[in-house]
């Protein structure tokens, strides 16, 4: 080879080493980027009363619904609830009557203060209607039924029938998941001075109903004795999961906000209709499972049922019983019942 060839290509590997050995000694010598935290934005201002989370119309504030939060001093409004002039203690059991949204200031034009014109108008949802039922301390769950709470409505009474024997003891729930809107004429909750609810007994409750529930409210009134049965919180989310399992309900598809609009309305919408029930029975053997029925003829079968034991009036738990001779068949039609021997001699 060349000379002059290879001391060209010593010295090229030679600038080609040097090179790199300080390009290394630069990357290895050069510190870190050092990530700086951005400096925390102090609020120069008063501390205003905000709402926690979403607060639709007619919602009954409790104490986790509202905070102080500090606020821009320039965007401050002389209706906003500062700390200093306010007190959240005794905002609690009222009603917001225009829609809040989370994070946002809390007017005092957007709540509705129980005495208030409006008040209860406030509370209700759009077509629903309040009803004041009558109860005593022992009916209402002995005081644990706050505002805001979702009740069961129980029907107690006893009917009578056309035949002999005790009458029919039966209780039925007639209504399920009502929410209610006060005790007395209490919307909030009583805290006494360690911070706890107090437990107060009350002789009235007021309900959210529609016009139909309304109706039937009155109505059972007048046939009985009222009970509040209290619901757990999980009642509502497990009996919306079961009637979308179903069919009963159809879920909107393709749309989040019509779904989560029509699963809250499910949610809090009160209900009637396909009630439960418990007779005498159920719980004593000596009371009735049914009506008592009528004779067939009146006084003229009893004395037939006398002369012919054949041919019972009506053999009921409660009454004589009747001697039969042979087969017998009772056909009832309404409450008249009649017994007709079959193959009998």
């Amino acid at each position: 080879m060349d000379s002059r060839k290879l001391i060209l290509l010593v010295g090229a590997l030679f600038v080609a080493g040097l090179t790199a050995f300080l390009a290394r000694s630069m990357m290895q010598g050069s510190a870190a980027p050092v990530a700086m935290a951005a400096p925390a934005v102090v609020i120069d201002g008063p501390e205003v009363l905000v709402a926690t989370r979403s607060l639709p119309v007619g919602t009954i504030l409790d104490a986790t619904a509202l905070k102080y939060q500090p606020w821009p001093k320039e965007l401050v409004d002389g209706a906003y609830y500062l700390r200093s002039q306010s007190d959240l203690k005794a905002l609690q059991g009222t009603v917001v009557r225009n829609a809040i949204t989370a994070g946002q200031p809390v007017t005092q034009g957007a709540l509705v203060k129980p005495g208030d014109r409006g008040f209860l108008a406030a509370a209700l949802g759009p077509g629903m209607r309040a009803v004041t039922v009558p109860v005593s301390a022992q009916a209402a769950v002995a005081g644990f039924v706050f505002p805001g709470d979702r009740i069961d409505l129980v029907l107690t009474q006893t009917v009578a029938g056309g035949g002999d024997g005790p009458p029919l003891k039966v209780s039925e729930t007639i209504i399920r998941n009502m929410r209610v809107l006060a005790t007395d004429q209490r919307t909030d909750n009583v805290v006494g001075e360690d911070g706890k609810t107090k437990v107060s007994t009350f002789s009235n409750v007021t309900v959210e109903a529609t016009p139909k529930i309304a109706e039937q409210i009155a109505v059972a009134q007048t046939l009985g004795t009222l009970s509040l049965s209290l619901r757990s919180l999980a009642d509502n989310s497990t009996e919306l999961e079961e009637a979308i399992a179903s069919g009963a309900v159809t879920v909107p598809n393709g749309d989040p906000k019509a779904e989560k609009a029509m699963m809250m309305q499910l949610a809090t919408q009160p209900v009637s209709g396909n009630s439960s029930f418990a007779t005498g029975a159920d719980v004593s053997r000596f009371q009735r499972r049914s009506v008592p029925g009528k004779s067939d003829q009146g006084a003229g079968a009893s004395s037939m049922s006398a002369a012919n034991p054949a041919t019972p009036a009506g053999n009921f738990p409660g009454s004589a019983p009747a001697v039969a001779q042979g087969p017998v068949v009772r056909i009832a039609r309404g409450s008249n019942v009649t017994a007709v021997p079959v193959g009998g001699k």
